[in-house]
C-alpha cells in the first residue's frame, strides 16, 4: 500500500497549506488592518486565488488522497476490473485540478506582487503608484502611498505566502500524479478477489497434508500393535506422528 500511503501522506501536508492561503486571501480584504470600501482594495484580490484555487479546489484532491489509504482493493462494489487501479488513476485526474486551482493562486500572486496594492496618494487619489514591481527593492517609494497605513507591506506579505505555499501545493499534488501514475500502471494491491482464492488454496493444501499426516500415523502405530514390530517411520510425517497419532486418538 505504498502509492496509498504517500497520497496520504501528500493530503495532510496540503491540509495546512490550504487553510493558510484561505486565511491570507481573507486578510487581503482588510488592506494595512482596516475595512475599507471594495473599491478600495486591490483588484487581484477580488479574484480569490487563495479561497478558491488554494482552497475550495484543494479539497477535492485532500479527500481522494485520504481515501486512497483505506480504498477496498475490489472497489467498485467490488468489481475486480474497477479496482486499486482505477482508484488511483482519479487521483491522477484530481491531483490535476489541485495544480490547477494552486497555478490559479500563484499567477494571480506573481501579478499582484508585482503590480503592488492599490492606494491613496498625497492628492486623495485611489490607483496603482508603482509599475513592473519597482517598489520591491526600493523602499522609498513606499511613501506614495499614504492611505491605508502599512498598506504595502501587508500586501507583499500575505501576497508572498500565498504565492509560496501554492507554489508548494502544485508541487505536492505534481508529486501525487507521478505517484499515481506508478500506482495505475503497476498496481498498488493485488485485487481482494484474487487474494482470497489464492489463500484459500493454500489454506485446503495445508489441511490435506494434515489429514494426509495423521492418516500415516495410525497406519504405522497399527502395525505396531498387531504385529510387535517397529514399521518405518514414513518421510513425509518425520517426528510429529507421534503427537499427531495422540491428538487423533484422544
Amino acid at each position: 500500500m505504498c502509492c496509498g500511503g504517500c497520497a496520504k501522506c501528500l493530503g495532510t501536508t496540503l491540509i495546512p497549506l490550504t487553510v493558510l492561503c484561505t486565511l491570507a486571501n481573507i486578510l487581503l480584504f482588510f488592506p494595512g488592518g482596516n475595512v475599507e470600501p471594495s473599491d478600495h482594495i486591490s483588484e487581484e484580490v477580488w479574484y480569490f486565488g487563495g479561497i478558491l484555487g488554494s482552497g475550495i479546489l484543494m479539497v477535492f484532491p485532500i479527500l481522494v488522497f485520504f481515501g486512497l489509504k483505506n480504498n477496498d482493493c475490489c472497489g467498485c462494489c467490488g468489481n475486480e476490473s474497477c479496482g486499486k487501479r482505477f482508484a488511483m488513476f482519479t487521483s491522477v485526474i484530481f491531483a490535476g485540478v489541485g495544480v490547477l486551482g494552486a497555478g490559479y493562486s500563484f499567477i494571480l500572486s506573481a501579478v499582484a506582487l508585482d503590480r503592488g496594492p492599490k492606494c491613496s496618494m498625497d492628492n486623495g487619489t485611489w490607483t496603482y503608484p508603482f509599475e513592473n514591481g519597482n517598489y520591491l527593492g526600493n523602499y522609498s517609494l513606499w511613501d506614495a502611498c499614504t492611505a491605508p497605513e502599512s498598506v504595502v507591506p501587508w500586501n507583499l506579505t500575505l501576497f508572498s505566502l500565498l504565492l509560496v505555499m501554492s507554489g508548494a501545493q502544485m508541487v505536492l499534488c505534481a508529486i501525487q500524479a507521478v505517484n499515481g501514475l506508478l500506482g495505475t500502471l503497476c498496481g498498488d494491491c493485488k485485487c481482494c478477489g484474487k487474494s482470497s482464492n489464492v489463500y484459500s488454496s493454500v489454506y485446503e493444501t495445508k489441511t490435506h497434508k494434515i489429514k494426509y499426516y495423521e492418516f500415516e500415523v495410525v497406519m504405522i502405530y497399527s502395525l505396531d500393535l498387531q504385529e510387535n514390530m517397529v514399521a518405518p517411520v514414513s518421510h513425509h510425517c518425520l517426528f510429529t506422528g507421534p503427537q499427531s497419532f495422540m491428538r487423533h486418538i484422544k
